[in-house]
């Protein structure tokens, strides 16, 4: 344990170095500006580094892990037919997996660090019309909903292209009647939510569920749900900038 907690330090330091080091570079050689406070910039650094070292490993040790352990545990014969009878699996004997995919798409992205910091910004740049709290729902509404179409289309084994061309038509149709303050912002939101917490749990959940259902391979099949993760964030971050425009132009009107 100690051996591999070490290694990953290393390790992390090796990735986080050339960035200090293209960062300083540009600071002392191009801007040629002094760094103020350069002992907390350095500070911060070590930080970073502890910080990636020890969350890599509980990635390691908890995240993957439990991700694959709940997909075996909900996709074993004795958990989807407990009555033992040897019938054929469907689509429907499954449910117990896309409520797992909705409620840990949904929670972790709530948990997403990158996404908490996009929406502070967001409020602040927008000044606070756009709510922390409604975006950051909005966003894991989006992430919940496509991991858990994301693990039917594993289940019923349909290709994965129809479903991702078939919601990028949506956001295409979105893009021209959402309120235009919005749509960086969701094309945005896409991709933080696919980040440190998500990304691991998810893929796990993934090649877990490709390997247990029957027929299914865990290259083809089992990765893919990223994507929808990273797809309808945009459908649903859109859609409530568009019910909150219409209900405020509705009382606008009232009033």
């Amino acid at each position: 344990m100690f051996t591999e907690l070490i290694s990953t330090f290393l390790l992390t330091a090796r990735d986080v170095i050339p960035i200090a080091v293209i960062l300083f570079g540009f600071q002392l050689g191009v801007l040629k500006r002094p760094v103020t406070q350069w002992r907390k910039v350095l500070l911060g650094f070590v930080y970073v580094i502890i910080g990636l070292t020890f969350f890599l490993v509980g990635l390691q040790l908890a995240l993957f892990p439990i991700g694959e352990s709940m997909a075996n545990q909900l996709t074993t014969s004795e958990f989807l037919h407990p009555d033992g009878s040897k019938a054929p699996f469907i689509w429907q004997d499954y449910f117990w997996v896309y409520v797992f995919a909705a409620a840990i798409g949904f929670s972790t992205t709530i948990a997403e660090p990158s996404l908490i910091a996009v929406a502070i910004k967001a409020n602040q740049v927008s000044g606070g019309t756009i709510g922390i709290q409604g975006l950051r729902m909005s966003v894991a509404l989006g992430v919940a909903i496509g991991i858990t179409l994301g693990c039917f289309r594993i289940v019923v084994g349909d290709p994965i292209h129809y479903y991702i061309m078939a919601g990028y038509v949506i956001v295409v149709i979105q893009t021209f009647y959402a309120p235009k303050m919005i749509v960086p912002l969701a094309y945005d939101s896409g991709g933080v939510t696919t980040s440190t917490v998500t990304v691991p749990l998810v893929a796990a959940l993934g090649l877990g569920l490709a390997t247990n259902v029957e027929g299914r391979n865990p290259l083809i099949d089992g990765f893919g749900l990223i994507a929808f993760a990273s797809l309808f964030p945009m459908i649903t971050v859109m859609g409530y900038a568009q019910i909150v425009d219409y209900l405020s132009k509705r009382k606008a009107i009232k009033d």
